[in-house]
C-alpha cells in the first residue's frame, strides 16, 4: 500500500514510525514531512493546506491512502477535495472536523447527543474560561479565576481574532482520550494525558503541548470503553445523523471532576505530542486500521495496548510559545537515540548537512519503560544529551504519576 503522509511535526514523524512497521505498506510518502520523516520516506515540498496540489501529489504517485495529520486542512475541506478526487484518505470532511473547527458547533453537537460538558456562560465573569471558537493552535484558551485575569484574557484572544465562547471554570486532571472512526463505529486508543503549560508546576501560557505520558493510570480497557461510550460514540451519531460522518481520529479531551466527566473540546485528528507516547503502546497494524476506517468498515481489525508506559518530553525554543528559535544547530541526537529512546523531529531543518532548528517546538524525546517512572527516567535522560543554544524543557512531565508509582 502506498501512503501519503501530511504534516511536518513531531506528530507525523511518530505516525510515520509506527506506520513503517506494517508489512502493508509499500512506500512511504510525506508533504512536507522533515529531516526525521525523511530517514523513513520519501518528502515532498508540498503545503499540507494546499489542496490542490495534495490531489495532484496523490494522483501522481498513485497513492492508495492519504493519512492527515494537523487540523487546519481537516477544518478546510481538504478530505472532501480528495474524496472527490478518487483518492482514499484518514480524515474527516470539512462538515465533520467542524467539530473541532467551531467551538459552538461542537457546543450545538453535544447539547444534543447528550454529552457533559463545560456549562456556558453569557457573559465574562470570573470564574471562567474564554475560548476562540475557531483554530489557535492549542493557545486559544484562558483560564480566568479573577476579573483581572478576565480582563487581560479578552484582550489576548481579540488579538487572535473571531468569536469568544465564554463557559464555566471546571476543576480536575485532564485526560486525552482516541479514538479511531469509520463514521459509525469505532476503535479506542490508550488514555494519554498532557500538558499545556510553558512552565514547570503548570504555570505559564498555553501551548501547543509541552510533553505527555501514556496510558493514564486507572484506566484499564474497560474503563476506556465507558469514557468513549460517553463521549466519543454519541458524536458519531450525532454527526452521522447530520449527513457528516466521521471518518478519522476522534480526540476528546476531557476534565475528571468530582461530579464526573466533562469534555472540554473535541479535536479531529492525532494529539500532538500525545500521539509520540502512544505509538509506541499500540500493538497491531495501525496502517490496517486507519484504511479500514478510510474505506468505512473497520469490521473486526483489533488493535491492543503493550504492557509498557511511554513519556513524551519536548524540547522547544527558548522563547516558546512567543516566538520559535531558527538556524540553531542542535547536536546530540545520535547519542540520545542509543540510549533506547525514540527522537521525533517537530521542528528541524536541514542546512548545509547539519540539523538545526526551525520552529518553536524542536523535538520531541519518547522513553518507554514497564511503567511510568522507568519511561520517564529514560526519556529525561535522552533529552539531557541533546543540545542547542537556548533549549528549553519542562522537568516534571509525568512526576506526579511517576511518584504515584504509575
Amino acid at each position: 500500500m502506498r501512503v501519503l503522509l501530511l504534516g511536518s511535526g513531531g506528530r507525523e514523524h511518530a505516525l510515520a514510525w509506527k506506520l513503517v512497521q506494517s508489512p502493508l505498506l509499500t512506500e512511504l510518502h510525506a508533504a512536507p514531512g522533515n529531516p526525521g520523516i525523511a530517514s523513513l520516506g520519501q518528502c515532498h515540498p508540498v503545503r499540507a493546506d494546499d489542496s490542490e496540489a495534495v490531489l495532484g501529489l496523490a494522483r501522481a504517485l498513485h497513492i492508495d491512502l492519504v493519512v492527515v495529520g494537523p487540523e487546519v486542512p481537516l477544518v478546510a475541506g481538504l478530505a472532501d477535495v480528495l474524496r472527490v478526487g478518487g483518492v482514499s484518505v484518514f480524515g474527516p470532511s470539512r462538515g465533520a472536523a467542524a467539530i473541532e473547527g467551531s467551538k459552538t458547533f461542537a457546543k450545538d453537537v453535544m447539547a444534543v447527543a447528550g454529552v457533559p460538558t463545560a456549562a456556558p456562560l453569557p457573559e465574562p465573569i470570573a470564574p471562567c474560561v474564554l475560548k476562540v471558537d475557531g483554530l489557535a493552535a492549542g493557545k486559544g484558551v484562558v483560564v480566568c479565576h479573577t476579573q483581572d485575569e478576565v480582563e487581560e484574557g479578552l484582550v489576548e484572544l481579540a488579538a487572535l481574532g473571531g468569536d469568544l465562547v465564554i463557559e464555566e471554570l471546571l476543576e480536575g486532571p485532564e485526560i486525552s482520550v482516541f479514538a479511531l472512526c469509520d463514521g459509525a463505529t469505532c476503535l479506542a486508543l490508550p488514555v494519554a494525558q498532557d500538558f499545556k503549560r510553558a512552565h514547570d508546576g503548570d504555570v505559564g501560557p498555553n501551548t501547543g503541548g509541552m510533553g505527555s505520558f501514556a496510558p493514564v493510570p486507572g484506566f484499564d480497557a474497560d474503563a476506556i470503553e465507558e469514557l468513549v461510550d460517553l463521549t466519543c460514540r454519541p458524536i458519531l451519531a450525532e454527526l452521522a445523523e447530520r449527513d457528516h460522518p466521521f471518518i478519522g481520529t476522534l480526540f476528546a479531551g476531557l476534565m475528571l471532576t468530582p461530579d464526573g466527566p466533562r469534555v472540554l473540546e473535541y479535536n479531529c485528528r492525532f494529539g500532538d505530542p500525545e500521539t509520540q507516547s502512544l505509538m509506541p503502546l499500540v500493538e497491531g497494524d495501525l496502517l490496517e486500521a486507519l484504511a479500514a476506517c478510510a474505506a468505512g468498515d473497520l469490521g473486526d481489525v483489533r488493535l491492543s495496548r503493550g504492557a509498557s508506559a511511554a513519556v513524551t518530553v519536548v524540547l522547544a525554543a527558548g522563547d516558546y510559545p512567543a516566538r520559535g528559535d531558527s538556524g540553531s544547530r542542535i547536536d546530540g541526537i545520535e547519542a540520545a537515540e542509543a540510549t533506547g529512546a525514540l527522537v521525533f523531529h517537530a521542528g528541524t531543518a536541514l542546512r548545509d548537512g547539519s540539523l538545526v532548528t526551525n520552529g518553536g517546538r524542536i523535538l520531541d524525546v519518547t522513553g518507554i519503560g514497564d511503567n511510568v517512572a522507568a519511561a520517564r527516567s529514560v526519556a529525561y535522560a535522552a533529552a539531557d544529551m541533546i543540545r542547542w543554544s537556548g533549549v528549553r524543557r519542562r522537568d516534571d512531565i509525568a512526576l506526579a504519576a511517576a511518584t504515584a508509582g504509575g
